[in-house]
């Protein structure tokens, strides 16, 4: 009963900090509204400032839960035999997994050009001198990624499988990043399956499923999205949440499947998979205005927009396989 009101504080802070940060950007963005603006595959505008603002909510969210977490060390000191939520450790890793995620993706976001994509591209870009803004953002997550899981202590081998997790997470999560609401879907799915793994995993998951929920319907009316800066905060605190919750062959598991996913990114299109199969394009779908038609239409019946195509022949993917996106942001 305690983990389940801890985790629902965490949830409402986090979707409450999350509304708030996308008021109050959206009023003052961050350089200026145009920075922040980028067109949809309908040719519609939206705006990034979503990305931010969810993952400020989550780490509030976080942060949240750290301060429960040390009233509760406090009363269990009091109170021989009582437990609390997760120590501050992971409270603290947590929200810093999703602030290095969020840091390198919107520097990403706002500097990228879209001449390199995938791992592919910006690995063979290394190979030839040139540093893109995928690159270091890569490198930038995988670093967070190992201090993340040092700050959250164990063994060296528990210290590598966690860092997998937080950096697989943030970069798997941003390549469902494509349509609207579809990587938030992807990210309350991640959060439901670790609640039912564990009540440890409900209590982990429910600050970014919190900030998520918060801003599904401005994702839905296409009229935000999350961008690197959101999809990959989200995806590496869930990772960081798996790394908490989870015991070791179930992390190994988890991660084993990220680094599957990852790989066939690569050379296959989620957005084609998702439409060809009925009961995942029926969730896809859910809540999100119909298909736009075009006489030429591409992945899913909707026309291809300028950003062209990756090497899996995914169309409107900035970001291409792999997020690492050159180009100024994803385009939904």
């Amino acid at each position: 009963m305690r983990r389940a009101i801890h985790a629902a504080v965490a949830g409402a802070c986090a979707a409450g900090a999350a509304r708030l940060a996308y008021s109050a950007m959206n009023r003052r963005p961050p350089g200026g509204p145009k920075a922040w603006s980028r067109t949809n595959h309908r040719g519609e505008p939206v705006t990034l400032l979503e990305g931010p603002a969810v993952a400020a909510g989550a780490i509030a969210g976080v942060l949240a839960q750290g301060i429960q977490a040390g009233l509760a060390s406090a009363t269990s000191r009091a109170t021989p035999g009582s437990s609390g939520p997760p120590g501050w450790r992971h409270a603290a890793a947590t929200a810093l997994g999703g602030a290095g995620a969020a840091a390198f993706g919107a520097y990403d976001d706002l500097a990228g050009s879209g001449d390199r994509r995938g791992f592919r591209g910006h690995l063979g870009a290394l190979r030839h001198g040139e540093v893109t803004t995928g690159a270091v953002k890569l490198g930038g997550i995988g670093a967070t990624g190992i201090v993340s899981a040092a700050l959250a202590g164990g063994p060296p081998a528990d210290v590598i499988i966690n860092a997998g997790l937080v950096a697989g997470g943030a970069n798997l999560l941003n390549l469902f990043d494509l349509r609207p609401g579809r990587a938030i879907k992807v990210a309350l799915a991640a959060g439901a399956a670790l609640g039912i793994a564990s009540p440890a995993g409900a209590l982990a998951a429910a600050a970014p499923a919190g900030a998520a929920l918060a801003v599904l319907p401005e994702d839905l009316a296409e009229r935000a999205m999350l961008g690197d800066s959101g999809a990959n905060a989200l995806g590496g605190m869930l990772g960081a949440a798996a790394a908490v919750a989870l015991p070791r062959r179930a992390r190994i598991a988890v991660l084993a499947a990220i680094t599957g996913l990852t790989a066939a990114s690569e050379v296959v299109s989620f957005t084609r998979v998702i439409d060809r199969t009925p009961p995942l394009r029926w969730l896809d779908m859910l809540g999100r205005r119909p298909a736009a038609v075009s006489p030429s239409p591409g992945a899913g019946g909707v026309a291809p927009a300028p950003g062209g195509t990756n090497g899996a022949g995914e169309v409107n993917v900035p970001g291409g396989a792999g997020g690492m996106s050159e180009a100024p942001a994803k385009v939904q």
